[in-house]
């Protein structure tokens, strides 16, 4: 033998088995019945497959609001007020550079003078000063007009 056991037939002749106990599982079960007037209002909710279920009104969850409708005008590049605070640390700066530069321009200019330019500067302002004819020597070019009108009254008679 090849070691397997022959295949039972079925038996076509015996009568099936009754059995009674086994028909209590489809018989219908007496249901409550419910009156309307005891009913609440149900509401219809989309469960978690996207189905509708009805639902108790009192035990649904509260709507969803709708949100307030959005600003969707854009917006510009730079806030305005970073705008104003940028030009204002800009022209600020501008303006402390140039104020620095000039005053960086005075004091190296004035550091700049040597003695010898000082006794120059000191030259100039004596001549500006000194009259026209302490420079000639006493023989400068003015006139002195002196002018005398003697009348004489004579009287013949």
């Amino acid at each position: 033998m090849n070691g397997h056991a022959p295949a039972l037939r079925p038996d076509l002749t015996a009568a099936p088995v009754y059995d009674p106990a086994s028909l209590t599982l489809y018989a219908p079960t007496p249901a409550a019945v419910e009156l309307a007037a005891e009913r609440g209002p149900v509401v219809w909710v989309p469960d978690a497959y996207g189905r509708m279920v009805p639902m108790p009104k009192h035990l649904a969850p509260a709507p969803v609001l709708a949100p307030e409708p959005r600003d969707l005008t854009p917006l510009p590049l730079l806030d305005p007020v970073a705008q104003r605070f940028l030009g204002a640390g800009l022209g600020g700066g501008a303006l402390a550079a140039g104020i620095g530069y000039g005053v960086g321009e005075i004091v190296s200019a004035a550091a700049g003078i040597s003695g010898g330019a000082l006794v120059w500067l000191a030259v100039i302002v004596l001549a500006l000063r000194t009259p026209a004819r302490a420079i000639s020597g006493g023989r400068g070019s003015t006139v002195n007009i002196r002018k005398a009108v003697i009348k004489r009254s004579h009287f013949h008679g």
